[in-house]
């Protein structure tokens, strides 16, 4: 592994993390992650977002959206 490809792998850790602590991720941190994850985290990523959508009683319209893209791009 490259050090850009260890670098890229530590900056998504690091984003997934904090994507699933925050109970309202930000939209930016979000977008750079999917710019940059690696296909071994898609289903982890995916997961998070889902048990995002999945403890709301009203889930968020732009995470269900960005949910359905994600998915259709992988």
């Amino acid at each position: 592994m490259s050090n850009r490809e260890q670098a890229q792998a530590a900056l998504c850790a690091v984003l997934l993390g904090h994507i699933r602590r925050d109970p309202f991720p930000s939209a930016t941190q979000m977008d750079i992650l999917e710019q940059s994850v690696p296909p071994q985290l898609y289903g982890e990523y995916l997961d998070a977002l889902l048990e995002k959508v999945a403890s709301e009683p009203f889930p968020s319209i732009p995470m269900i959206r960005r949910i359905q893209r994600f998915a259709e791009n992988i």
